[in-house]
């Protein structure tokens, strides 16, 4: 099975720092297949047939014993990556300058409580919409200057956020992945 992983705060403003062909090769160590890895932010894409729990835990841990980094790690296996594009609420809009696209994969999906204290958070024009385990964000000016951004943070439950540039990339990457198989 092919598997995404997305590794939370990696090589964001000088913290964390993880070189890309470092962590292929430690992921290659502990017997991962095909590792690819995707711009300096944390993507990787690889081969397992092990489960999505066990995977994260191996992918922590090795990047805690080879880089002294502790960090959480969010998985989605190529068809539900795909599954994220398409049932994506927001990708059929045309935006406008400043607006962009972001989705935040979790761990486990939001419990009601955790949606309404989204919901309920300030939000400006900006709006989200929950999908299983996945948090979709249309911001209407810059992520870093929304208060509905930072409402996912407040809940302190782990995830990692990317733009829909990169998430559409890493699909492709991964279909690829799939037809090369």
């Amino acid at each position: 099975m092919i598997y995404i992983a997305l590794l939370r705060g990696i090589n964001v403003g000088g913290k964390n720092k993880i070189k890309m062909a470092d962590l292929k090769e430690a992921l290659e160590n502990r017997g991962f297949k095909r590792v690819k890895t995707y711009i300096q932010s944390g993507n990787v894409l690889f081969e397992s047939e092990k489960d999505e729990r066990t995977l994260a835990a191996e992918i922590e841990e090795e990047i805690n014993t080879s880089f002294g980094i502790a960090l959480k790690v969010m998985l989605r296996t190529a068809q539900e990556l795909e599954d994220l594009i398409v049932n994506s609420p927001f990708a059929h809009r045309e935006l406008s300058d400043g607006e962009s696209l972001h989705v935040s994969l979790l761990g486990e999906p939001l419990t009601e409580e955790q949606i309404h204290k989204i919901d309920q958070s300030e939000k400006g024009n900006d709006e989200f919409a929950v999908i299983g385990r996945d948090v979709y964000f249309h911001f209407r000016q810059s992520i870093l200057d929304s208060k509905l951004g930072g409402a996912l943070d407040k809940l302190k439950i782990p995830s990692t956020s990317r733009n829909w540039n990169t998430m559409n990339k890493l699909n492709a990457l991964a279909q690829e992945m799939k037809q090369q198989s």
